[in-house]
């Protein structure tokens, strides 16, 4: 005889054919809701962690890992902080930079933050040289008073390559009529657009020595940005960084890195996906308690045959596991399922959004909306599949707690009475 028995009882109920089609009915739609919660489930988990990565890309083109900078104080000696960043083999790239707000006026007037670059060595900690939709990053040169607007501010101020601007910036200085704030006519050399508001509406790149002057920093800089190796210990690296810097320069400084200038943002997208994360997990719980009417359905139908196999000196605990084994089989077959098909339609939603789009006549993510080409993001982690896995199997498990229990407690007298 097969052994254990519990588990060649289970096989064999979920094989058998059944004289209550309706039964076997249940059981069917329980197992392809599981299948479509879990399908469902992975595929928008996928997206969410596509638009993630791809928010996170676009904010860190602009956003080095981590700054070190000076407190209350330009920094002085940056030289000597550049060297002393490269020295660290855990950091990829180093620049120095210097950063104030502006007002800049052309045809319309923005508030921006202007950021002075040195422009062969940002291309070592952002990806701005890279979104040039205009001109180049190394037509910033010293004393030449270019500046380089992104997209959106450009179409604000209504000013295009070539323009003349006026950068206005909070440093006031005596006149024989009062105090009037510093004030620089710039020439447009180049627009850029990274695909966020807040850089390409609020950000404005000169040379940094344009800036040192015009905020009248001397030959200090605001700090120095950073590009590591592991983005995810930013703020590890920076603050061991930033004691060596303080301890070597004789300057206080202040260390950040991208989680804390951007906490905010990437806690509401976390925050979003796990109370996503929850709704749909609900949809699957729903699905696997299904298995509770079916198996229930399918005691009170086999009550005849638990009882002749108590007779024959079958356990309440053999028969317990026997409808466990079935239940819990019905929910693997719809995890299977759902982990197939989940997989399967993440990996081609593109493919499957496109033809949508096609048959229906709608753009699913217009361009100059949300600022993403090339469709849907996403992005298909392993440790998230698993979690689906055995969250679902869980939830089958304890569908099958209470069926099962009520099969073990089957009197065959009362059960065998008017056979």
């Amino acid at each position: 005889m097969f052994h254990p028995l519990p588990l060649a009882l289970g096989l064999r109920y979920t094989r058998a054919k059944r004289r209550n089609h309706f039964i076997s009915f249940i059981s069917a739609v329980s197992m392809l809701g599981i299948a479509l919660g879990v399908t469902v489930l992975i595929t928008v988990i996928s997206v969410m962690n596509g638009f993630e990565q791809e928010l996170r890309t676009r904010i860190l083109g602009m956003v080095a890992h981590a700054t070190v900078s000076g407190l209350g104080a330009p920094l002085q000696d940056w030289p000597r902080a550049v060297e002393l960043a490269h020295e660290d083999p855990r950091v990829l790239g180093a620049a120095p930079y210097v950063e104030g707000e502006a007002m800049i006026q052309g045809r319309g007037v923005q508030g921006a933050i202007l950021r002075g670059i040195l422009p062969d060595q940002e291309g070592s900690v952002s990806e701005v040289g890279a979104k040039m939709k205009q001109g180049r990053l190394e037509d910033l040169v010293s004393g030449g008073y270019r500046i380089v607007l992104g997209a959106e501010l450009a179409l604000w101020l209504g000013v295009d390559v070539g323009d003349q601007v006026l950068v206005y910036v909070p440093e006031f200085r005596s006149t024989p009529i009062g105090s009037l704030p510093q004030v620089r006519r710039f020439t447009v050399s180049g627009i850029f657009e990274v695909g966020a508001q807040q850089y390409d509406l609020g950000m404005a790149l000169v040379h940094m020595e344009d800036a040192q002057r015009l905020l009248r920093m001397g030959s200090g800089v605001s700090g120095i940005r950073l590009k590591v190796e592991d983005m995810f210990r930013a703020w590890e690296l920076a603050r061991d960084l930033g004691d060596r810097m303080e301890e070597q320069l004789g300057q206080t400084v202040r260390v950040r890195d991208w989680s804390r200038e951007h906490a905010n943002f990437f806690r509401a997208i976390r925050t979003e996906k796990t109370v996503m994360f929850i709704i749909l997990s609900l949809i699957v719980a729903v699905a696997a308690f299904n298995l509770v009417s079916s198996l229930v359905m399918l005691v009170t139908d086999k009550q005849a045959d638990i009882a002749i196999l108590r007779t024959l000196g079958l356990t309440p605990a053999q028969v317990m596991a026997a409808f466990v084994v079935q239940g819990t089989l019905i929910g693997v077959i719809g995890i299977a399922a759902g982990l197939g098909g989940g997989i399967a339609l993440t990996l081609n939603l593109q493919r499957v959004v496109g033809a949508l789009e096609r048959t229906f006549g709608f753009e699913a993510l217009p361009a100059d909306v949300y600022y993403i080409s090339g469709g849907i993001p996403t992005l298909l982690r392993q440790e998230d599949v698993l979690t689906i896995a055995v969250i679902a199997f869980v939830l089958c498990m304890l569908a099958t707690v209470y069926p099962a229990w009520r099969a073990s407690r089957v009197d065959p007298a009362a059960a065998l009475r008017y056979e």
